[in-house]
């Protein structure tokens, strides 16, 4: 009896080489990289996603309690040869199918503009603070700014707009409500009666928007249009001129580019949705080609910028230089922007508050709507005490520095910060949050 010769199909093996070619092709480029310590190894050009770059080392230790696996299955994910045109594929597969974008907390809504959820929230009123809370801020705000107008130096506070307020026409219809207050109103109408320094983008940026000829707010970015900023950054200058009594430098501009790519940071969003093929903008945006005034006895004026991404463009632009005599900004009053200290970060509480605060003239808060329910990151309150009750600010600045310096640390190190922003999304708190958390863990103050 002849034994019947076992034969593969074309299918099959055509199956199994469409199964092993992605381990096939990441071992290839594993052997064909340039040196054995290149941690860019199969490093996805991807925007946005936090990356481990650190190949995990071995130990038995590790290995014993299952920290060894963890990390290198998470290296050998975020290395995998395929990542980048997986996860743009995905994302495109999302975008296309469901309207949907794969960008924490962002949404799309009509005409393919795109938002941030909690700036939609912002505009409706559906993450109102309660007043007293805003009053008494407020409060410690107008005590710190009659302190220091007695030592020369302006407090200013600035609401901007949020693109959620000013493209309420794009967000879709399930968010949309009668609207009875917001934090902006409440903001702007406390400021008012208790005689604060403010300025108010906000509703200015409204009356502006039916008559301008280029819009103030891009499709696809998060934060006001260039053209938009360079109005605001005018703006701004011309009112601290008034408050603090003094010449500054101006920005001009004879020549626009009208545009139908996007440049700048018009499109931060687009970038970070990571598409395999990007959207038609259809949109024209404007390109003031600027100019600062080059006159040194008018940029005396420093100004300290403590703010939310929203002035990042300005910083870019270089307002901080050439207009406010190279004023540092505070990033959400904790990253110090220029580092004072060349190649390295520097944080806000790695300073000495009193001798910062009083090399200025000038102490300009800046927040949009969408983050005015954490107006001035702690900085109002930080400073009140310093000047009203400095022995009680310099007991909790002490107390506080190691929490600091661990999340220093997180925000550092990529394999920290990954694990915080896992926390971030699995918990559903900020990462600023998750990264306490994780911080208070190090110092041993939580388990």
């Amino acid at each position: 009896m002849s034994v019947k010769q076992k034969t593969y199909s074309v299918q099959l093996v055509i199956c199994l080489m469409a199964i092993s070619w992605p381990l096939l092709y990441s071992v290839l480029k594993y052997q064909s990289r340039e040196g054995e310590e290149d941690i860019s190894y199969n490093k996805p050009n991807l925007t946005g996603l936090v990356i481990s770059d650190e190949k995990p080392k071995f130990s038995f230790s590790d290995w014993l309690n299952s920290s060894y696996q963890t990390s290198a299955d998470d290296y050998n994910n975020d290395h995998w040869a395929y990542k980048e045109n997986m996860v743009r594929l995905n994302n495109q597969f999302c975008y296309k199918m469901f309207n949907q974008i794969r960008v924490n907390g962002f949404v799309i809504g009509k005409d393919d503009y795109v938002f941030s959820e909690s700036y939609i929230f912002s505009a409706f009123g559906d993450d109102l603070i309660k007043e007293d809370k805003i009053k008494a801020m407020l409060k410690k705000a107008k005590v710190l700014q009659d302190t220091l107008s007695k030592k020369g130096i302006d407090l200013l506070l600035v609401y901007a707009p949020g693109k959620g307020s000013s493209c309420k026409e794009f967000i879709e219809d399930k968010y949309k409500h009668v609207t009875k207050n917001t934090n902006h109103s409440l903001f702007v109408s406390n400021s008012k009666i208790i005689g604060l320094n403010y300025l108010d983008l906000y509703t200015y940026f409204d009356k502006l928007k039916p008559i301008s000829p280029y819009p103030l707010f891009p499709k696809f970015g998060h934060h006001w249009s260039y053209y938009g900023e360079c109005i605001a950054v005018d703006t701004i200058i011309k009112h601290i001129e008034k408050l603090h009594h003094c010449d500054m430098p101006s920005i001009k501009w004879t020549t626009i580019d009208v545009v139908d790519s996007a440049r700048s940071r018009d499109a931060d969003v687009l970038k970070s949705m990571n598409l395999f093929s990007n959207p038609a903008q259809n949109m024209k945006l404007a390109y003031p080609q600027i100019q600062f005034e080059n006159d040194s006895l008018k940029n005396t004026t420093r100004v300290l910028t403590i703010s939310d991404s929203y002035w990042y463009g300005p910083v870019y632009m270089g307002v901080g230089q050439n207009c406010f005599a190279n004023g540092q900004f505070w990033y959400y009053a904790n990253r110090v922007i220029p580092s004072p200290k060349q190649g390295e970060k520097v944080e806000v509480w790695e300073l000495d508050l009193k001798s910062e605060i009083e090399s200025n003239q000038v102490i300009m808060l800046l927040y949009s709507d969408g983050n005015l329910p954490i107006f001035g990151n702690n900085f109002i309150n930080d400073a009140y005490d310093l000047y009203t009750s400095p022995k009680v600010f310099y007991v909790r600045n002490e107390r506080n520095k190691q929490i600091q310096m661990f999340a220093k640390q997180i925000r550092e190190v990529p394999t920290l910060l990954k694990k915080s922003t896992l926390k971030s999304n699995n918990l559903q708190i900020s990462l600023d949050s998750a990264i306490k958390l994780d911080a208070m863990k190090m110092a041993g103050l939580i388990k």
